[in-house]
């Protein structure tokens, strides 16, 4: 299938494009938010479009004409303030379920954060306004018409990825590397067992198709 992948010039994201590019089973495109990272990546021959996650529905809607999944990783990061967290994490966010609505795209995976499910494990946090965002970008990515798999994890680390991961519905607060949760955003694409679910994702033991077998 052919994935949009929005978020692309993000840690997580540019590991996410280089799988897709270098899969016999999936093609790629990346979403960026200006002209000089797309350049970039149709530099090194990936298909590339520019659109911002403040904009409207239907730029969205144009970035994904002729895709067939959407893998959103982007995020407004951490140097940001509360605004941005609102208007890039939930909204824009929501914006681009609407838009995979619109032009009939079905499969769509979110990158998450760890318990963002679970309110009462980030009451007290530092973070709490990004996890209010992503607890209710994830509740109306289930409540929408599309077939989601929401990846919950754990802190982000620059680790060397060991391909072997722990996915359950709750866990306790954990790591893992960047370069397992990108394969682990591949391998839910045509994984059937994480249609419709969530999970929170940490380093662990399980090879990471087992992992999601084992949901």
């Amino acid at each position: 299938m052919k994935v949009l992948v929005i978020g692309a010039n993000g840690q997580i994201g540019k590991q996410v494009v280089q799988l897709l590019q270098e899969s016999d089973e999936h093609t790629v495109r990346a979403m960026v938010r200006d002209e000089a990272q797309a350049a970039a990546l149709q530099a090194k021959g990936v298909e590339a479009v520019v659109a911002d996650l403040e904009g409207s529905v239907d730029e969205f809607a144009t970035a994904m004409q002729g895709c067939d999944a959407v893998i959103f990783s982007a995020g407004s990061g951490g140097h940001t303030g509360p605004d941005k967290t609102l208007l890039v994490d939930l909204d824009g966010a929501v914006k681009s379920m609407e838009a995979a609505e619109k032009v009939g795209i079905h499969r769509y995976v979110m990158v998450s954060a760890i318990q963002a499910h679970n309110r009462e494990s980030w009451a007290n946090s530092p973070i709490k306004p990004y996890m209010v965002a992503k607890h209710f970008a994830d509740k109306s990515l289930m409540a929408s018409n599309l077939n989601y798999t929401i990846v919950r994890p754990g802190a982000l680390t620059n680790d060397t990825g060991t391909g072997r991961v722990s996915a359950s519905e709750n866990l306790q607060r954990d790591s893992i590397p960047r370069e397992d949760v990108a394969h682990t955003l591949i391998a839910v694409l045509n994984e059937e067992n994480t249609f419709k679910r969530s999970f929170d994702l940490v380093a662990g033991e399980t090879v990471i198709s087992d992992a999601l077998k084992n949901l």
